[in-house]
């Protein structure tokens, strides 16, 4: 689906009209003086209302040394360096 290009002017006059077209689905591309900065688009729900689990599934990566000690830092907590 495309999205509409709006100004921030043409938002804030007309923010109820564009509420509920994205809530029928439509994607708006919010600019500043013609510069695209922000999206607005419906959230993807699950049929309780809230936000489905794992929608960046494959987005992050965490490096397989995350929970491992920087030295560094340890010394600096335990005194060892200042």
């Amino acid at each position: 689906m495309n999205a509409t290009m709006i100004n921030i002017h043409d938002a804030k006059t007309n923010l109820s009209k564009y509420a509920r077209q994205v809530k029928r689905g439509a994607r708006f591309i919010l600019c500043d003086r013609n510069r695209p900065f922000a999206e607005i688009r419906p959230l993807r729900l699950t049929p309780q209302g809230c936000r489905a689990f794992g929608l960046g599934a494959g987005q992050i990566v965490v490096p397989p040394d995350f929970n491992e000690l920087d030295p560094r830092i340890e010394a600096l907590f335990s005194g060892e360096l200042s």
